[in-house]
């Protein structure tokens, strides 16, 4: 066996640095470079495709990767999208001012969900850090966004926490270690997830935290003092930031509490069915794609936050609808108004950057500028007539004194890097511009040294020139050497000409020297007193930004209006939806040119038209009319006007979907599995003003059993004390008869015009049930072969034939009637007593629809003859 080397001091410190670090990818800074070892350097080049090498290090190999230290903006990202956590480990002293190893330490660990690095983010999109607690009754979640200084928390149960997950889409998760099967099996593992200690989530612990990151005594102004499990979450945040060396928050200024009852509840199958944000199919547009106008990188990110929480309060909704109105009416007003955003960087970033001092110079000119363009706004929004706009105005902060501290501070083209210097303008220190005046005005000194040399030793033909070996020097042809002073040093002999150095020149090389070393380090003092005195202003700025966020999505809408003709809806406190002429919003866009969408009416109610049963054939566009129903809905409520000739709703406080075949087998459940999941959380759940969509339910099991739930389902939806508004697509026929029986139950069809071998699908909405699937038409209209339709048909015929549909929704209607008094039964018959006491016995109130099934069971069974023995 190979004796081991002894290991290099560099070696020892990186693996003292690395244990301290073990789960992060450590860039480890060895002079111009940083390096990779290890395991480190496999991972690292193969995400950056940079060459892996491998050097003896005591004996044994070891792998290395690295790259220029200057470029690291551009490989860091790669590493952080790559679902690294990377520490930075700088060289922590002048290498020059030790004879022994230089000091080195992590200065910074970026994660997925905590980085500032603008190549790292998206800027139309929030990167939250996330953390959830799984306590025994509840959860808490708390999101923070370290970039912009957005700090949230909520408390909820699994449902709620699996739909805020799904809305805000952390980057990353923090779990306590014990919870990790837990977190697992609730909300499944598309998250990046990190495992923190368990003692961090202790609700003092994160009192502590928080109190003294606030610099408050308690939580109660915050609104969040009686959210324990939250706040457990949200102490866990701040923690996760201090082990990863940010320490500089002074942009988190507050915590604002989620508030549940405020908001539309839509739960993540909602989400995902209506394709608000992402879509499973490749390529496909969301609405979120078709709605954003927005100019700014904060109002794309306020625009999501919107529709992940729809409002519920009725003067909110109608306050952004009559601001979208003023937009859309005044054009010239609209126009200045976008105009003015436009020049508007990134606020909401920029003061963070302040705030964590890892601005540059050409950042601040960049927030200055965007200051100043809100002077204008602000004037714009005071003089409208609408009062919101108005308030909006007032709130503008122009921040004067802090734009006129910048601009006479620093040049307006500032460099982004402040060691490149022309950073602080002329006039602003007298020592600098003393110390520029040496530095930059030498050629006129030269020139009258040069003058002076040359009267005194009569060489006319006198030059000074300098290079990086001697510097500056004074270069005299050989025809003129005896005429040289003594007191000059020759310092280069060339073939023509001697070089030499006088005491007045190495004076004056110092000088320029010293000078310009001065420059930098006062510059860099002067630009980082500004960045601490504007540490003052990331309040008032933070409101700027969601000012301007406002009124860009508002403005946003205004363009979607105008560019898609949409309307103004009426929003009310009814129980009524009435679209007119409504189109979905996502679908109408990719219609080519020159086809128009089929407009369509919905109408709901509470007193007669509670559900629209929608029969029709497959591709005929049920599914469309239920999500644009959902979609016109929620943009109502979102403040946007909507895509319809006509629309007048009244409040919804939830939506649910049960939309399309959603297989989830990694999970061990089947297409049927899920979509009885789904239902169930729907039946569950629902409200007096909920809106329901569901499509095709029961289609993954047998048809009978398949007939017999969509059934079930429909009359539990009919009975149910809150009757929620309820549109139901089937391709089931059959459930066209529960409109005799059930009052509040209407149908509907999706027409289609039958040609000769052919069927035409029309696309509108209209009265009455459908007869037929057209399921073989469909099958012909996407290729299938002739021999497979032919065979079709032939079953078909056979089928029909042997099962027609009127014996089949007379089985279901026979079973749901009132059946006669059993004749096994009299009157004095003591089971009836029985029956009588087990019925009275009942408390209503609290049955849950499972257990009123299992008692009406049990009655069942106590009605049934008993078997005699032979």
């Amino acid at each position: 066996m190979a004796k081991k080397g002894k290991v290099t001091p560099l070696m020892k410190q990186y693996n003292a640095i690395k244990t301290k670090h073990p789960d992060a990818l450590l860039l480890f800074r060895v002079g111009d470079f940083y390096e990779t070892f290890g395991e480190d350097a496999v991972r690292t080049a193969r995400i950056l495709n940079i060459v892996l090498t491998n050097r003896n290090n005591g004996g044994e190999r070891t792998e290395l990767a690295g790259f220029p230290h200057h470029s690291l903006n551009t490989y860091l990202p790669k590493l952080v999208k790559a679902g690294e956590r990377v520490a930075i480990c700088d060289q922590l002293e002048d290498p020059k001012q030790t004879k022994t190893i230089v000091k080195r330490g992590v200065t910074e660990l970026i994660t997925p969900g905590v980085a500032f690095n603008d190549e790292v983010l998206q800027s139309r999109s929030n990167n939250f850090l996330c953390s959830v607690h799984c306590a025994k009754k509840n959860y808490g979640i708390s999101f923070l966004d370290v970039s912009t200084g957005e700090f949230l928390t909520a408390q909820g149960d699994r449902e709620y926490i699996d739909k805020l997950l799904q809305n805000f889409n952390p980057s990353e998760v923090l779990i306590a270690k014990q919870r990790k099967a837990s977190f697992y099996e609730n909300f499944g593992k598309e998250y990046h997830s990190f495992y923190v200690e368990d003692w961090v989530f202790k609700i003092d612990y994160a009192h502590e935290q928080l109190n003294q990151h606030f610099n408050t005594s308690s939580l109660k102004g915050f609104g969040v003092d009686h959210l324990e499990e939250g706040i457990i979450a949200a102490g866990a945040i701040l923690y996760y930031l201090n082990e990863t060396h940010h320490n500089q928050l002074k942009h988190i200024t507050s915590i604002n509490r989620i508030v549940e009852d405020q908001y539309v509840w839509m739960d993540r199958f909602t989400v995902r069915n209506l394709e608000l944000y992402h879509s499973h199919a490749d390529q496909a547009v969301t609405l979120i794609d078709v709605i954003d106008k927005t100019i700014s990188p904060m109002g794309s990110r306020m625009l999501k936050r919107w529709l992940a929480l729809p409002l519920k309060n009725l003067e909110s909704i109608k306050k952004r609808h009559e601001v979208v109105a003023v937009f859309v009416s005044n054009t010239p007003f609209s126009a200045k108004m976008v105009n003015y955003i436009k020049q508007i960087g990134d606020l909401e970033r920029l003061i963070s950057k302040v705030a964590t001092t890892k601005i540059s110079p050409r950042e601040v000119i960049q927030l200055k500028n965007s200051l100043e363009a809100i002077v204008p706004i602000k004037a714009l929004a005071v003089s409208a007539e609408n009062e919101s706009l108005q308030i909006i105005g007032e709130q503008l902060q122009p921040c004067d004194l802090l734009r006129q501290k910048i601009k006479e501070t620093l040049y307006e083209d500032a460099p982004v890097n402040i060691l490149k210097g022309h950073v602080v303008a002329e006039g602003f220190s007298e020592e600098l511009d003393d110390l520029r005046n040496i530095a930059f005005s030498g050629k006129d000194y030269l020139d009258q040294m040069l003058e002076r040399e040359a009267q005194a030793t009569g060489i006319t033909s006198l030059k000074i020139a300098s290079n990086n070996v001697f510097g500056y020097y004074i270069e005299v042809r050989n025809a003129h050497k005896d005429k040289v002073p003594d007191a000059w040093i020759r310092k280069q002999t060339l073939v023509n000409a001697e070089r030499y150095i006088t005491e007045e020149l190495k004076e004056y090389e110092a000088k320029i020297l010293g000078a310009e070393e001065k420059i930098a380090l006062l510059e860099q003092q002067i630009f980082q007193q500004l960045v601490e005195w504007m540490i003052e202003y990331v309040k008032p700025i933070q409101q700027n930004a969601h000012g301007i966020a406002q009124l860009d999505c508002l403005s946003g809408f205004a363009a979607l209006a105008r560019e898609k003709n949409y309307v103004r809806p009426s929003v009310d406190d009814s129980y009524e939806l009435r679209i007119v002429d409504g189109r979905h919003p996502v679908i109408e866009q990719q219609l080519p040119a020159g086809h128009p969408y089929i407009a369509n009416d919905v109408f709901l109610n509470r007193e007669d038209q509670q559900m629209i049963m929608i029969t029709g054939p497959n591709m005929s566009g049920k599914s469309a009319i239920l999500r644009q129903t959902a979609l016109i809905t929620l943009l109502a409520q979102i403040g946007s006007f909507v895509p319809a000739k006509e629309a007048s709703i009244g409040r919804v406080d939830k939506i649910f979907t049960r939309v399309g075949a959603s297989d989830n087998i990694s999970m061990g459940e089947s297409t049927f599995m899920v979509e009885m999941n789904e239902t169930a959380s729907i039946l569950n759940n629902i409200s007096d003003r909920s809106l329901v969509l569901l499509d095709e339910i029961g289609r993954g099991t047998s048809t009978y059993d398949g007939i017999s739930i969509a059934w079930a389902i429909s009359e539990f939806l009919h009975e149910h004390p809150a009757r929620p508004k309820t549109l139901f697509a089937t391709h089931y026929h059959e459930l066209n008869e529960m409109t005799e029986t059930f009052d509040r139950i209407k149908n509907y069809n999706v027409s289609v015009k039958e040609l000769k071998d052919n069927v035409l699908f029309l696309r509108k909405l209209i009265p009455g049930g459908s007869e037929h699937s057209f399921g073989i038409h469909v099958a012909k209209m996407a290729g299938m072969p002739q021999q497979v339709l032919h065979r079709a048909n032939k079953i078909l015929k056979k089928l029909e034939q042997s099962h027609s549909s009127e014996e089949l929704s007379g089985n279901i209607k026979s079973a749901t009637e009132r059946e006669p008094q059993l004749s096994f039964i009299t009157l004095d018959d003591p089971l009836l007593e029985e029956i009588k006491e087990e019925i009275l016995g009942i408390d209503i109130d609290t049955l849950t629809p499972v257990e009123a099934l299992i008692k009406l069971n049990e009655i069942k069974r106590m009605l049934r003859p008993k078997k005699t023995n032979a």
